[in-house]
């Protein structure tokens, strides 16, 4: 091969590194980040009665005078009303505290379920992550519509417990929060299965031999060695879980009550019955700004994780 070759042979994987890093990243701006600034901007705008429902439009064809225009018409109201207003910043909290705790037992019940897959025959451990996400082929309104049919007075829930002499009479399981989260955990465990799957599947098991050789029990070694190891798996199913939970529109609406709305349903209300499309947007942009966080802090740790290595 002569040298005048070589750099061509280098040339190449460039290129089509280049083209991999390249495809998702216009992917994410079509499909991510123009949505999000054509929201950002009808969250600087004004309501008015008219087609669209909002003021300034930006008009190309006017110049730099009606780009002036167009600047000059934006501003902060629709924040100042989420940050006046306690209806917004309830449904803020509500959700975040329904996202949260939601994570915690979806945690408490999938890593039980995570562990026993990994733990298995590797033969039937495809069969297992099977059963696990063989519920969820079917429709995901079907599934929480058959909830309701559970939850509801005479439904499958109260009459076993009745049957099993728990309770004496009927309990109200619809349009309260226990029922949200029992409709959140059945929907979202899971988001919180695969990646703990993922991380305990590769759990080298020398390392629970040797703890159990330094004479650590089985539970010792389990906190101190298979925990720490699946901490990876455990962010990324809580980060899974938790972001489209505080956001979760559906599951609240059909099994919750009305009397205190989480923010997805406090963003469905301003877009279509209030008609507000810049509230909507401004509380859609601070919804998106607070679920970035948790992601961000989780990126800043893990850089300075690989700093100190």
């Amino acid at each position: 091969m002569t040298d005048a070759a070589k750099p061509a042979l280098r040339k190449a994987p460039d290129w089509g590194r280049r083209l991999v890093i390249l495809v998702p990243a216009l992917w994410l701006a079509v499909f991510f980040v123009v949505p999000c600034l054509i929201v950002l901007k009808i969250s600087l705008s004004q309501t008015v009665i008219a087609q669209p429902p909002y003021v300034p439009v930006l008009d190309l064809a006017a110049g730099w005078p009606g780009l002036r225009d167009f600047a000059g018409g934006l501003s902060l109201d629709s924040y100042k009303m989420l940050g006046s207003d306690w209806i917004y910043l309830t449904s803020y909290l509500r959700s975040l505290a329904i996202a949260a705790m939601s994570t915690v037992i979806l945690l408490a019940v999938g890593y039980p379920i995570a562990y026993g897959i990994a733990r298995s025959p590797r033969r039937l451990q495809p069969v297992l992550i099977m059963a696990v996400f063989l519920p969820f082929l079917t429709a995901f309104l079907i599934r929480i519509y058959a909830w309701i049919n559970i939850l509801q007075r005479e439904g499958l829930l109260n009459d076993t417990l009745l049957a099993l002499g728990i309770v004496r009479e009927p309990v109200v399981w619809l349009a309260t929060d226990t029922a949200i989260i029992i409709g959140i955990v059945y929907s979202y465990l899971p988001f919180m299965v695969l990646p703990l799957y993922a991380s305990l599947e590769k759990l080298d098991e020398s390392l629970l031999e040797a703890a159990a050789d330094l004479g650590a029990p089985r539970w010792k070694a389990f906190w101190l060695v298979t925990v720490p190891l699946s901490a990876s798996g455990i962010v990324a199913g809580a980060l899974l879980c938790f972001i489209p939970i505080a956001g979760e529109f559906v599951i609240p609406d059909l099994l919750g009550g009305s009397s205190a709305l989480m923010i997805g349903q406090t963003l469905w209300t301003e877009f279509f019955q209030n008609k507000d499309w810049p509230v909507a947007s401004a509380v859609a942009i601070a919804l998106l700004l607070v679920l970035l966080a948790p992601i961000l802090i989780y990126q800043h740790v893990q850089m300075r994780a690989l700093e100190d290595r």
